[in-house]
């Protein structure tokens, strides 16, 4: 089945194969900076680089949860999506957490970026990272702010497709890179159930509230769109980092990083 809904209305199960459908096309697992990334192809200062970037990403996610929460109209429904904000934002003395500490998404994110030789305050700045990362994440809080909040729901289920990347991410990352260690990667562990607990209440609000075709092409466009600002970013990451190497003025060099035309 394509990504693209017929103008009639499609059965839940219908609905659900289109929404799968967009990730077998577009899910970024499929970006060649992935694959890079995974088959032991980058060198130390390109995986800072993929590291001090996505931790913006990291770090709006949120941002972007807590404008939904807002929008959402029962508590019922307040208190289902609040877990997101605690998985990514922690809360002081969480599990695995130093005392005072908040051992959520954000943080163990920064423990990944520290574990790859970068400082913490820098990445926390986001001094370093590359314009095109900056306007993509603030499409996605765009996005979910000013459409609806069924295409603010239907675009976080990207997350139907992370376990399949998670896995490669892991098991590659561990296998090519010898300053790589469990620990570092510690980030993904509790995604593997976060992330299908969260995909079932944001599927099933879809097929439930999704029930005209213009509320079914809006959804699948969502994710459509959520999946084309996850690309961008690896585009980005790509140029800047990978071929042509071209960095921005101002984004994070790599030490020994060797500019096109010359050192910097």
């Amino acid at each position: 089945m394509t990504a693209e809904p017929q103008d009639r209305v499609l059965s839940p199960e219908e609905l659900e194969a289109a929404l799968r459908a967009v990730g077998a096309e577009r899910y970024h697992n499929l970006h060649p900076f992935h694959k890079l990334l995974h088959g032991g192809k980058l060198n130390r200062g390109q995986i800072q680089a993929w590291a001090l970037n996505r931790y913006y990403y990291q770090s709006r996610i949120p941002a972007k949860d807590g404008v939904l929460l807002s929008r959402l109209p029962t508590p019922d429904l307040r208190r289902l999506w609040r877990s997101r904000l605690e998985d990514h934002d922690g809360f002081p003395g969480a599990e695995g957490g130093a005392p005072g500490t908040a051992n959520g998404g954000i943080e163990r994110w920064l423990r990944l970026a520290t574990g790859v030789g970068l400082d913490r305050d820098y990445v926390e700045s986001t001094a370093g990272i590359l314009p095109a990362t900056r306007f993509a994440v603030d499409a996605y809080v765009a996005l979910v702010r000013d459409r609806s909040v069924l295409e603010g729901v239907a675009s976080s289920l990207t997350e139907m497709f992370s376990p399949t990347i998670i896995a490669e991410r892991v098991s590659g990352m561990l296998a090519n890179y010898d300053f790589i260690t469990q620990e570092t990667l510690a980030y993904f562990a509790p995604r593997l159930t976060q992330a299908p607990r969260d995909v079932d209440f944001a599927l099933a609000y879809v097929k439930q509230h999704a029930r005209t075709a213009e509320q079914q092409r809006a959804a699948i466009a969502a994710l459509t769109e959520k999946c084309n600002i996850l690309w961008a970013q690896l585009d980005a990451l790509h140029f800047a980092y990978v071929d042509p190497g071209y960095i921005p003025p101002g984004a994070f060099v790599p030490e020994g990083h060797v500019a096109k035309g010359g050192p910097r």
